[in-house]
């Protein structure tokens, strides 16, 4: 396990590299059939920020999901995801997070809206931990590691993905009155992000749930707790990937460092996946803090 650890350290890169994500609306072609394939077998209704900019660089892109599509499909796969939500919603009481659902039917939500609520927070739940594998194997390849298990891996069948229809509304920064963007600009400086998380632009459908589960979350993000909770889950991801996951697809490190110099140089990529891998441990805390907020009696 330490040297796991000492493989890929949790590190923000300074300075933070531009992203370029290439949104659904504007693929055809193969790039279209990989996000359709990506979406299918995590079982997500979007694609992620993290996946999309990776997308940028085209070669890259290709030989990931390559690799990618058989272990994102497999039983050892979803179990790591599945391992990694019941972890963090586990730990996250640490940080006590307040009820919020009184706070709601004060302010004159409904149950159907706060049940919609649930639902969207429940989609990201389930779907975050999939794309933090993602950055962290690409991470690891990029860094010169390998995935080490077989090439067995036995395919998921049936669903794992939670049974919800809500529909996927962002509330984009240029549809948003001046109080959201407010608050957008307050969680990028809170995060130290430089974009909002398709999580947080869903949530803002609703401005004054997503402004008060924000004010509750901003007093304990970046705190001790929190960061613990980050460094636990991002140890527990670099283990799963270094220590537990097959490798059906035949990633291999070389092959993913040619591609990505074929785009433009193999740092450049890297900054953009380290930015996510970086990332991602956080944002998964913090949709658990924002469910244990909707479940609190």
């Amino acid at each position: 396990m330490a040297a796991a650890m000492d493989i890929l350290l949790r590190q923000k890169p300074d300075p933070l590299p531009a992203i370029n994500p290439v949104p659904e609306y504007a693929v055809g072609g193969q790039r279209r059939q990989w996000y359709d394939e990506m979406k299918a077998a995590l079982q997500v209704p979007w694609m992620g920020v993290v996946t999309m900019a990776f997308a940028h660089f085209p070669n890259f892109f290709a030989e990931l999901w390559r690799g990618l599509e058989p272990l994102a499909s497999s039983q050892a796969f979803v179990a790591a995801a599945m391992r990694q939500q019941k972890d963090v919603e586990t730990a996250v009481s640490v940080l006590s997070p307040p009820a919020i659902i009184e706070r709601l039917l004060n302010a004159g939500y409904g149950e159907r809206e706060i049940e919609q609520i649930r639902a969207i927070n429940a989609v990201f739940s389930h779907g975050n931990h999939a794309y933090a594998l993602i950055a962290t194997i690409a991470r690891h390849l990029l860094e010169g590691g390998e995935i080490g298990g077989s090439g067995n891996a036995k395919p998921f069948q049936g669903r794992h993905a939670p049974d919800v229809t809500v529909p996927l509304i962002l509330m984009e920064a240029h549809h948003a009155d001046a109080p959201t963007r407010a608050v957008y600009d307050d969680i990028k400086r809170v995060l130290g992000l430089p974009f909002i998380n398709t999580d947080y632009r869903a949530f803002a459908r609703w401005a004054s749930y997503w402004a008060m589960a924000w004010g509750d979350l901003r007093e304990v993000a970046g705190n001790r707790e929190h960061e613990a909770l980050c460094q636990a889950y991002h140890q527990a991801l670099v283990a799963g990937v270094t220590e537990g996951l097959p490798n059906p697809g035949n990633l291999e490190s070389t092959r993913i460092i040619e591609a990505a110099e074929a785009d433009g140089g193999r740092d450049q990529v890297l900054q953009v996946v380290r930015l996510f891998q970086w990332l991602l441990p956080g944002l998964a805390v913090n949709v658990a803090y924002l469910r244990q907020q909707l479940d609190a009696a």
